[in-house]
């Protein structure tokens, strides 16, 4: 006996939709992937004897996209068609906003396959003075000028803070809704709630023996749970770590005081403070006729006591005197300490649990043909990758092999590429790289807008972590 398919039957694990006039058929387990509050998931306990489809007035083809997101996990290839805004604004109308950010979010971070992507540009004062970005979702905040503009995991501008400020050079997200800004022209730490726009609390350096320093300026800053850091100078000079209490926004201690007279003790203008070991980490680099010169220092902040420091040049048996460091970061994943030579462009690493009078390491490639130039470079250490930053120009080296024998950065094996293309490079000087998520921002000296650079998923680069 045969069997038909009555299509005059309503099939009860199938739904029918008509969006904006166009007609779509999908399963029920399609729709309830959405969640439980979506919209979808609501048609979805609707009668489904009748053979009649829901009526959805809305924009059919980037339903078509959000439909497909829902079956695949992934967007389609039409999706590029839309912006970003315009697929959001879609997705919270039927509630499948949260499939739609996860999907948006990008791979991996593989500095190999990384690729500039977009670059975001704040609507006024465009020139990014300082940004900071956060790790787990790469959102971002940009200062440019005396504003704030954030932008969420998705980059998707959320909102603008004016500050009192005329010039923002510091900026740093130390609760989920408050950041700390400074500027190296004018006085003072402040605390702005980025919802209300509401300056919250200010911090002045302050000495009753010396008033000048009243006036200190905020050249860096760092945070862990309970603390900020600021490193202030005052106009004659003096400068110091303040140490300051997240819960009252007071002044616990000063760390590190000194009189900027000289290369070796000049402003911090580079903070780190790493909290599996407890250490606050500066350094700080000037540029002469003679080159560069800079030093490096860490502190205890419980005891605010140097547990160990160096200088360029001067210090270390070998530490290639004449190629004084031109930039320094910390390795939060390998607990390290990374620097680039200002002449040479070479990488060092230093051990931050077995440092000595001369603790670097250099990185040796055998990838031929990369270029040094002189002038300016910058470092940043993201995913156990180091991203350099000459002039224009944008590598990374990246772990590809380690060896049996050996340990630290001897057992390792790194490779060196380009991470731009030539056109990339004359942009303009690379001013600050810093990761977030997986994503790496780039802002260039002179130029508007935050370059945003991401890998792909279609990448078949293998990268060794």
């Amino acid at each position: 006996m045969e069997n038909r398919i009555d299509n005059s039957t309503p099939s009860f694990d199938r739904i029918k939709l008509n969006v904006g006039g166009k007609l779509f058929e999908t399963t029920l387990s399609t729709v309830q992937s959405s969640g439980p509050d979506s919209l979808l998931s609501a048609l979805s306990t609707r009668s489904t004897h009748s053979s009649d489809p829901i009526f959805i007035d809305r924009d059919p083809d980037i339903f078509s996209v959000l439909l497909s997101l829902l079956r695949t996990n992934r967007l389609p290839s039409s999706s590029l068609k839309f912006s970003k805004q315009e697929l959001l604004d879609e997705a919270a109308y039927y509630g499948v906003e949260s499939n739609l950010k996860s999907a948006l979010l990008p791979p991996s971070l593989n500095g190999l396959d990384a690729s500039l992507v977009s670059t975001l540009h704040p609507s006024v004062e465009g020139f990014p003075t300082d940004f900071t970005a956060e790790t787990d979702d790469g959102s971002v905040l940009i200062a440019h000028g005396g504003q704030i503009s954030c932008y969420d995991s998705n980059l998707i501008h959320v909102g603008s803070v004016r500050t009192h400020l005329e010039n923002v050079t510091s900026v740093r997200r130390v609760w989920s809704n408050i950041a700390t800004v400074g500027s190296n022209s004018s006085a003072g730490v402040h605390f702005y709630d980025l919802g209300s726009g509401r300056n919250v609390g200010s911090v002045h350096w302050t000495d009753p023996s010396d008033p000048r320093i009243y006036r200190a300026r905020v050249h860096a800053i760092a945070h862990e749970p309970s603390s900020v850091f600021a490193s202030c100078e005052c106009q004659h000079r003096e400068n110091c770590i303040l140490h300051i209490d997240k819960s009252t926004l007071q002044i616990s201690s000063e760390i590190g005081r000194q009189s900027g007279n000289s290369a070796k003790t000049v402003v911090i203008g580079k903070l780190t403070y790493l909290s599996e070991m407890h250490m606050l980490i500066g350094s700080s680099t000037s540029a002469g006729a003679f080159g560069y010169s800079g030093y490096m220092r860490i502190w205890d902040p419980r005891s605010r006591n140097v547990v160990w420091e160096t200088s360029e040049p001067g210090s270390g048996r070998s530490s290639r005197f004449g190629d004084s460091f031109a930039d320094a970061d910390v390795d939060t994943d390998q607990c390290a300490l990374l620097k680039v030579c200002s002449k040479s462009g070479d990488v060092a690493m230093a051990d931050l649990r077995n440092l000595g009078d001369d603790p670097w390491v250099y990185y040796q490639d055998n990838n031929l043909g990369q270029r040094n130039p002189g002038g300016s470079k910058v470092i940043h250490c993201y995913k156990k990758q180091v991203f350099v930053g000459k002039e224009g120009g944008l590598e990374v080296w990246s772990r590809v092999e380690e060896r049996e024998n050996g340990g630290g950065c001897d057992g390792l094996v790194y490779r060196r590429n380009f991470v731009d293309k030539a056109e990339n490079t004359e942009k303009g000087i690379i001013r600050k790289m810093e990761g977030g998520g997986n994503r790496l921002f780039v802002s260039r000296e002179d130029v508007e807008g935050l370059e945003v650079w991401e890998s792909s998923y279609s990448s078949n680069v293998v990268h060794v972590l």
